[in-house]
């Protein structure tokens, strides 16, 4: 019996040393192309669930969108004896030279990829998505007139290619989370634009609308959801910085951080949402 009595103190007096934990981990949008641009590629997307060990720092660095033909930065969940969450930052969407076939007109590879740009007649293809993470932008409409672009890839379909002497291509739909407990779109494409017909629309998931005509900027990647910018007829628009969330068990929650996440609550769970660079000690 005295056996059973000390067993019994023994199992109740134990300190967990790990925990399960979700996350949601989105790189930085790319931006889109301009003078014509095909629309900027979603940043990767990662989620699941991970363990983590009582005691040990885990930081999160949080990619920020890319500039016009540039990709976004990747975003990175990473601590001691922890394999590393790196999603990788989303395609620039391709421009507009003139003169079909160049690289700088093509999307570029990204977390999804971006969309090509127009060119005079040409066919440009659009960036390949990262398995896994994104998918791959639209290719550009290859007609001379309208000059069509492609969508940006999202994490949750491909970008729209143009449509040849007719609307350019929307950017690819992101991924659906409900980890902060508010069902929440991110990673979606950007637009491509359009001079003469109908531009391309933002991927749900904060990417940003292609540009109507051949002087407007294209629309920016909304901040913190990893969306592509929007094609420009003049510049393209800024990719949307990325996020990293991190859902852990309440009775876990130790409210060791730096860098000044938002702190919520779901239910039984803390959630932690890093809109720029920070740690968390579990």
């Amino acid at each position: 019996m005295f056996g059973a009595m000390r067993q019994s103190w023994y199992d109740a007096n134990q300190v967990s040393t790990s925990y399960s934990a979700s996350y949601l981990v989105v790189a930085g949008g790319g931006g889109g192309g301009g003078g014509g641009g095909g629309g900027g590629g979603a940043g990767g997307l990662l989620s699941g669930t991970a363990t983590l060990n009582v005691g040990t720092t885990y930081t999160a660095t949080v990619g920020g969108g890319g500039n016009q033909h540039s990709n976004g930065s990747d975003s990175t969940f990473a601590g001691t004896g922890f394999t590393t969450l790196d999603s990788v930052g989303g395609g620039g969407g391709g421009n507009n030279t003139g003169n079909p076939g160049q690289p700088s007109d093509q999307g570029i590879a990204g977390g999804s990829g971006g969309g090509g740009g127009a060119s005079g007649g040409g066919a440009n293809s659009g960036g390949a998505g990262t398995a896994g993470q994104g998918n791959n932008g639209g290719a550009n409409g290859s007609f001379i007139y309208g000059f069509p672009t492609g969508g940006g890839g999202g994490a949750g379909a491909v970008g729209q290619d143009g449509v040849a002497a007719g609307n350019s291509g929307n950017g690819g739909v992101g991924v659906q989370s409900s980890i902060t407990g508010t069902a929440t779109y991110y990673a979606g494409g950007g637009g491509g634009q359009s001079y003469y017909f109908t531009p391309g629309s933002g991927g749900s998931g904060g990417g940003g609308t292609g540009a109507s005509g051949g002087s407007a900027n294209g629309g920016v990647g909304t901040a913190n959801t990893g969306g592509g910018g929007g094609g420009g007829g003049s510049g393209g628009g800024t990719g949307g910085s990325g996020v990293v969330i991190i859902s852990v068990p309440t009775a876990n929650y130790s409210g060791t951080t730096t860098g000044s996440p938002s702190i919520t609550t779901s239910g039984s769970n803390t959630i932690i949402t890093f809109n720029a660079s920070g740690t968390y000690t579990a």
